[in-house]
């Protein structure tokens, strides 16, 4: 049986596995340490009994007054271990977390619109679609100018297609209310419709 446990710094030697995937953003080790560091029980890793890294989440509290939340900066899991429910477990965790700890409003993620099985997923666990950024990634193309050219939210396809959303992608801002927020008033119903550039995202 595997365990969900504090992310190590050692970790960070053992989770190669799970970074080689497409859809998992690596960062630099100063970028890791300074969540660790900051957020440290915000920062989970699945680990399997043989002491292989199955998947970990990385998280941070921010905002301010009623836009105070958790925020899922990673959550990924490797490919051999996956349909499971351990991103379910990890996000499970991180939420309650979010919640009891921090006392945040909501919990918020960021997703490649063209990651359909993420979305869904999350969908799953109650999140909803807040708005479309713009622009928001970098890995699938820039422009000739050097612009980044990935958004976070729209097309609902497993693989990006070559349209024009897989040439101008997006992101999708995800949320979830936490039990400060029994209004609701951290989400909206059209958020699918609701589009802003990178540069109004916090």
């Amino acid at each position: 049986m595997s365990v969900l446990r504090p992310f190590k710094a050692a970790d960070l030697f053992k989770f190669n596995n799970v970074n080689m995937d497409v859809w998992t953003e690596t960062y630099s080790i100063s970028f890791y340490l300074t969540y660790l560091a900051r957020w440290p029980d915000l920062c989970l890793v699945q680990e399997a009994p043989n002491g292989k890294i199955m998947g970990y989440v990385l998280g941070k509290a921010e905002g301010p007054g009623t836009d105070w939340h958790g925020h899922v900066t990673a959550i990924t899991v490797a490919p051999e271990y996956r349909r499971l429910g351990l991103a379910r477990k990890m996000m499970d965790e991180l939420e309650r977390i979010s919640d009891e700890v921090y006392h945040g409003y909501f919990v918020d993620l960021y997703v490649r619109c063209a990651n359909a099985l993420a979305i869904n997923m999350y969908e799953g666990m109650g999140y909803s679609v807040f708005r479309r950024v713009r622009e928001y990634y970098g890995r699938l193309g820039y422009d000739k100018g050097g612009k980044d050219q990935e958004d976070a939210f729209g097309t609902l396809s497993p693989l990006p297609a070559i349209t024009t959303e897989t040439l101008n992608p997006s992101a999708t801002d995800m949320r979830k209310p936490m039990s400060r927020d029994p209004l609701r008033k951290s989400v909206r119903a059209n958020g699918r419709d609701v589009i802003i550039s990178r540069d109004q995202a916090p």
